[in-house]
């Protein structure tokens, strides 16, 4: 079978796609959860554009950065889920109107 080549401009379409959607999540709605979720969905769509311009050139630098944003996003997962059940156990609920009323 031979090699399938997918046009850079499109897998830039699709990352930006990906990254207005991410986006428009953190910006509309207001669950911590969901915020988070929109975080990772623009990070994944960035790391896509990285790939895809590796590989466009033929360097391995964009896989490489992809590992870095695989690393940068579980540690964020790891703070944010951690955050999410402090916020929880103290407001009863995950409105981040709520977690703005924190006073230490």
């Amino acid at each position: 079978m031979g090699s399938v080549s997918i046009p850079l401009d499109h897998v830039l379409l699709l990352s930006a796609l990906l990254f207005i959607c991410g986006l428009l999540g953190l910006m509309m709605r207001r669950n911590i959860i969901f915020i988070l979720i929109s975080l990772e969905v623009m990070l994944n769509s960035s790391a896509v554009a990285f790939v895809a311009a590796g590989a466009r050139w033929g360097q391995p630098d964009g896989q490489i950065v992809f590992m870095l944003i695989l690393a940068v996003a579980a540690a964020e997962v790891a703070v944010g889920l951690g955050l999410v059940l402090q916020i929880q156990r103290r407001f009863k609920s995950l409105d981040m109107d709520d977690a703005n009323r924190m006073r230490g």
